[in-house]
């Protein structure tokens, strides 16, 4: 088993730190350490509260975060290239034809001054070779694919004239225009409605099926993952604190805040059909990153925490196979 992972390894994240300058305060250390794989063909999920470091982690897959955030140290490899040393027309050849984004707000995203066929087929013009028409036919198809009745009127329209599912829909059909090796989805349903949260999570597990692509998905909710990641990373605070099988994760979480998810996750899925008397939420306030203390971020937070855990950072322990947990509670 170990060593048909180590084949399959599409991505490596290796230690990877990146920090924020602004203009006025202290730096905030939004990646630290941060260690990671998504293989071939699988779905790796991303599980975080609201700055965590997961949308840092998957702009930096792709060289887009802004000039004031810096890298510290650490790889980002794919196909044993390390992404962060391309030259800008290296990383723009991967860019779309290899890895693509799902961006978290269509919204935002998309040009609104351009029709949705021509954002799509502008996707393509840089990385396959098909002369106007073709292109147009080609994106004709993808809309179809996205499941659009009347891909022909979807084409000549532009993003204002569509729902909020409708653009999430284009988005992903920019994203898999090129057939890329790896999707990375940014909170791809943040801004849905819960119906249409899961038409898209649908059509991202069809697409998965269909084309073999790699996906990285990101939220904070872990619903999202239950029958469509094969693994979860748990992220807080700029480190991936568990790591492990969806099913197991979901089953059986290790580290304590993992373990809070998804226990906020089932209390609102209960309260969700009862009269909400308050919103569940975890315990203490969220690590501020403009510091770096000695011990393990979550300890304020934790109801288990030892006297270790204040002054020492807990490495990754494993206490099953194919699981990773950062805590001193499984230290052997």
């Amino acid at each position: 088993m170990a060593v048909s992972a180590q084949k399959s390894k599409l991505l490596q994240i290796q230690e990877l730190s990146m920090t924020y300058f602004p203009a006025t305060g202290n730096p905030v250390h939004a990646l630290d350490d941060v260690s990671l794989e998504v293989r071939a063909k699988e779905v790796l999920g991303i599980l975080g509260e609201s700055g965590c470091g997961k949308s840092t982690l998957a702009t930096a897959v792709l060289r887009l975060l802004p000039a004031n955030c810096k890298h510290q140290h650490g790889q980002i490899l794919f196909r044993d290239h390390d992404l962060l040393t391309l030259s800008e027309s290296e990383i723009n050849r991967i860019r779309g034809r290899e890895i693509a984004l799902v961006a978290q707000d269509p919204a935002l995203s998309l040009n609104p001054v351009m029709t949705v066929g021509n954002q799509i087929a502008e996707v393509l013009q840089p990385h396959v070779p098909l002369q106007s028409k073709q292109r147009q036919e080609r994106v004709r198809a993808l809309l179809g694919e996205m499941g659009f009745d009347q891909p022909s009127e979807i084409y000549v329209a532009y993003p204002h004239q569509l729902s909020g599912g409708q653009r999430q829909r284009v988005v992903i059909a920019q994203a898999v225009a090129c057939q890329p090796s790896l999707i990375i989805a940014d909170e791809p349903t943040s801004k849905l409605d819960p119906p249409l949260r899961a038409d898209v999570i649908a059509l991202l597990s069809r697409i998965h099926k269909q084309f073999g692509m790699a996906i990285l998905l990101i939220s904070h909710d872990p619903t999202l993952f239950i029958g469509f990641a094969d693994r979860v990373a748990t992220m807080y605070a700029g480190r991936i604190v568990e790591t492990g099988n969806c099913k197991e994760i979901f089953a059986r979480p290790l580290h304590p805040y993992t373990q809070a998810l998804v226990r906020l996750a089932k209390s609102a899925a209960t309260d969700s059909i009862k009269a909400k008397s308050h919103f569940p939420f975890i315990e203490g306030d969220a690590a501020d990153l403009t510091v770096k203390g000695p011990g393990c971020r979550f300890e304020p937070r934790c109801a288990e925490r030892m006297e270790i855990c204040t002054c020492n950072v807990p490495p990754d322990f494993s206490p099953e196979i194919e699981r990773s947990v950062s805590c001193f509670k499984y230290a052997e």
